[in-house]
């Protein structure tokens, strides 16, 4: 199996569901660090997996999407607290030192989102892909056929839910393979993308159980369709210029220009430096978690 981890997804997690009294001598916030690697150590060891990449945002804001959509992600720009992003961005490469002295690839692609990574990795692998996230865009990449999953961590991260098409089915009420449509419908305001305006997940969900694609959507708009009541079909008119940009922004690019790692579970590890690390920084049992998970 492939563990392929989100790994901005995952230090948001942390970071804002793990207590900031957790700190290094020095008094430096770690809990980032101890809650990011603690999560790997246990995804470790309770999926064994023969691979494993940390993929990273290179860009989280890709010029590409913006010029499609210049509203995607923009009011995370000035959103951020000041005192958020500087606790958080001293303690992101301390995690990145200690992933690389564990073996881990970290890979990252410039104009390209972990997304993007991620997904182009699932999409010609020939084995079992979990991807761990906290994201529900990855949603889109899930495929029972192909034994892709989502280790989805809802709140916090200490437990994960494990998505399957069936679990799609059964929470959004939509075949478990049109996420991406659904979601592509109903919008996402946390990452600047409107939807259809008056396509709520009820609408966007019958839609997406009538239909393969927005391409197909658009030319039952146009004809007049059955499964499309009157309400809709005016909507989805009133939205084409919306319909036309959004899926590529909204689809996870699967042809980025990856570098080419190894991605084999490491075998070897800089021990001497993890300790290092973990002296330096307080990181207690959390490295001593991972090197087992690491050992197993």
């Amino acid at each position: 199996m492939k563990l392929l981890l989100d790994t901005a997804s995952l230090w948001y997690r942390a970071y804002f569901g793990m207590p900031d009294t957790l700190v290094s001598p020095e008094g430096m916030p770690v809990h980032l660090i101890r809650g990011v690697t603690d999560m790997v150590a246990r995804l470790i060891t309770k999926y064994d997996p023969t691979e494993i990449a940390v993929c990273l945002d290179s860009d989280w804001r890709p010029s590409w999407r913006v010029a499609l959509i210049p509203e995607y992600k923009a009011h995370r720009v000035d959103a951020d607290d000041e005192a958020v992003e500087e606790s958080m961005s001293a303690q992101i490469p301390i995690l990145l030192e200690l992933f690389a002295a564990a073996g881990f690839p970290l890979i990252g692609v410039s104009n390209y989102e972990a997304d993007d990574v991620i997904a182009t990795i699932a999409h010609v692998s020939t084995q079992p892909v979990m991807v761990v996230t906290g994201d529900r865009d990855l949603f889109q990449l899930i495929d029972d056929e192909r034994s892709i999953k989502v280790a989805y961590l809802a709140k916090g991260v200490s437990a994960h839910d494990v998505v399957d098409e069936k679990w799609i089915e059964n929470k959004y009420g939509i075949p478990g393979k049109r996420y991406g449509l659904f979601a592509l419908l109903r919008g996402d305001p946390s990452d600047g993308l409107s939807g259809v305006k008056g396509i709520g997940e009820k609408s966007a969900a019958l839609l997406a159980n009538a239909f393969d694609s927005v391409d197909d959507i658009v030319a039952a708009a146009h004809l007049g369709h059955d499964h499309l009541p009157p309400s809709i079909q005016k909507k989805i008119l009133a939205g084409l210029d919306y319909l036309e940009r959004a899926p590529k922004v909204v689809a996870c690019a699967l042809d980025v220009p990856l570098p080419h790692l190894d991605l084999k579970r490491p075998e070897e590890w800089d021990t001497t430096h993890m300790k290092k690390l973990q002296k330096e920084f307080g990181l207690g049992a959390s490295v001593d978690r991972l090197l087992a998970a690491l050992a197993r």
